[in-house]
């Protein structure tokens, strides 16, 4: 059975979490984290115990709408719906109330916009979704106005549509009324974190964390505030911007709207931040691969803001009190995505499961080199005009060949990225964590262990987006003690070390290298 307190209840346990929120709660029988996990394609919830234990899942997917050819929205309101209800079903399956929750912990998919009215809460568009790339005509004219430089010194990022700024300029400039109402104080932006915490709070909080606003180009990361300039730049009024808190403090608790009312809202990071604290990657020079659909490397750089010279990102990884943690990141746009072209463009699958054992059929990729530059190359490349290729193709080429080289290419790519994170940082790389759906493939872990020369280490839990989101959750409110705590939990799954000769290591490079230089610009008028 839930229980639902009372508005009163609700209100006293706020102002105990706000007034103590290092002195935790009756531990007795708040014996559960609560993790929010909202994604792209699915809203998930998890209930996690002091151990690291995931005891509870429950998960939906949501509609993806496509208005136009480049264009991706979300229902905020169906995102809502979809995060709240898979909340309600975790905790049902354990038979949970709002006692026995210490702390909710919120994580989701980055740089997607959202604008609604704060009177009303309801919003006034669609998310706009952080692979719409309808605004790449305005950062194209930016770029040729000479502000792309002045852009990435603030903030750390490219100027690109897949940022949140441009999205929100849209949206005022589109939706009939909306600028006028915006500049009068009537209109809230925030990311999707934003979103849940309002909705979580029935409107009483309009608040983000330091890494989700790191990710919006409207936020200095250096000095760590919303940017006037930039603000101005993109047409955007500061009124709209939600508060900054750090990633591990409690903001408010849940209101009666929501099925476990009186729960402290105690950790936010963007998904990617969240892997990383969840890897346990707490230390300069630390460095985990969520192999998804695409890839997403992050390296913590301690107390640094380090510049790339290489077509990295620099971030906020995270806060912690007040010191904040930096980061470089670098995007692979096709990861696991090439295994799904197995399955659904080439049918050489029926599952993406089979890849693994169809690549190991075959002793070697028989010289073919897979470049999955389906939508251009990501980091370090940067190249839009880029497109798909295989090469070394003869007679004796099977599909298992071509299934290898796939699942090659991903190695490739995060060795790529590896290089410039190391050129970058001048930090030495002795170890990569991995996460997500296809670093369960043991052949590709070994594969990228030989690639790089570094030990790959892949934990126990992959679910390591919502772990990071649960410790912070579980730090602000005592219910685990530190850091040294949360890394005795942490634990090690499986270890990758290299087996593959200098000689081959060698030849396999070149030959990749060379087939992207041919893939490269393909695409150009």
């Amino acid at each position: 059975m839930v229980y639902y307190l009372a508005p009163e209840s609700v209100e006293l346990r706020l102002a105990a979490s706000l007034n103590r929120p290092n002195e935790g709660f009756d531990m007795t029988t708040a014996r559960y984290i609560l993790a929010l996990d909202q994604g792209t394609t699915s809203s998930r919830a998890l209930v996690i115990d002091r151990e690291g234990n995931i005891v509870s899942v429950a998960q939906k997917e949501f509609r993806q709408i496509f208005p136009q050819s480049g264009w991706v929205e979300h229902d905020p309101n169906e995102i809502w719906s979809s995060q709240a209800g898979v909340a309600a079903e975790a905790m049902a399956k354990m038979s949970l109330d709002a006692s026995q929750i210490a702390a909710l912990g919120i994580t989701n998919q980055r740089e997607t916009a959202l604008v609604w009215d704060r009177k009303t809460g309801e919003p006034i568009y669609n998310a706009i979704v952080w692979q719409d790339r309808r605004t790449s005509a305005c950062c194209d004219e930016f770029k040729q106005a000479g502000l792309a430089e002045t852009i990435r010194q603030k903030t750390g990022l490219v100027l690109d549509a897949y940022f949140s700024a441009t999205k929100v300029r849209w949206v005022l400039n589109h939706v009939p009324g909306a600028r006028q109402r915006a500049q009068a104080g009537e209109l809230a932006f925030g990311t999707v974190d934003s979103w849940l915490v309002w909705k979580l709070t029935g409107g009483r909080v309009h608040a983000t964390d330091i890494s989700n606003a790191s990710r919006t180009l409207l936020f200095n990361i250096h000095e760590q505030k919303w940017d006037t300039e930039l603000c101005k730049l993109f047409d955007v009024p500061p009124s709209m911007l939600p508060e900054v808190k750090s990633c591990s403090e409690v903001i408010g608790v849940t209101g009666p709207a929501f099925v476990a009312p009186g729960i402290p809202i105690a950790g936010m990071a963007g998904d990617q931040q969240a892997a990383l604290f969840g890897q346990m990657c707490t230390e300069e020079g630390m460095i985990k691969n969520t192999y998804g659909t695409g890839c997403f490397l992050i390296m913590n750089t301690g107390a640094t803001a380090r510049h790339s010279a290489n077509n990295l990102l620099t971030t906020i990884a995270w806060k912690l009190g007040d010191r904040v943690t930096y980061a470089l990141e670098g995007s692979i746009f096709i990861g696991g995505a090439v295994v799904q072209w197995l399955r659904d463009g080439l049918k050489c699958i029926r599952c993406s499961q089979e890849v693994e054992g169809l690549a190991h059929s075959v002793r070697d990729n028989g010289g073919v080199y897979v470049v999955p530059a389906f939508a251009g190359l990501g980091a370090p490349y940067w190249d839009q005009y880029a497109r798909g290729a295989i090469f070394g193709i003869t007679r004796g080429t099977t599909s298992a060949h071509i299934a290898r080289a796939c699942l090659e290419s991903i190695a490739f790519q995060t060795k790529d990225v590896l290089d410039a994170m190391a050129d970058d940082a001048g930090i030495p790389i002795t170890e990569l964590r991995v996460d997500g759906g296809a670093s369960v493939n043991n052949d590709l872990m070994e594969f990228q262990a030989g690639l790089t020369q570094v030990k790959v280490v892949r934990p126990r839990t992959l679910e390591t987006t919502a772990m990071g989101a649960a410790f912070f959750a579980g730090l602000a409110v005592g219910f685990w003690k530190d850091l040294a705590e949360i890394r005795r939990i942490w634990q090690k799954g499986a270890e990758f070390e290299s087996h593959l000769p200098a000689e081959r290591r060698a030849e396999l490079l070149k030959n990749w290298h060379k087939a992207v230089e041919r893939a490269k610009d393909w695409d150009r008028q």
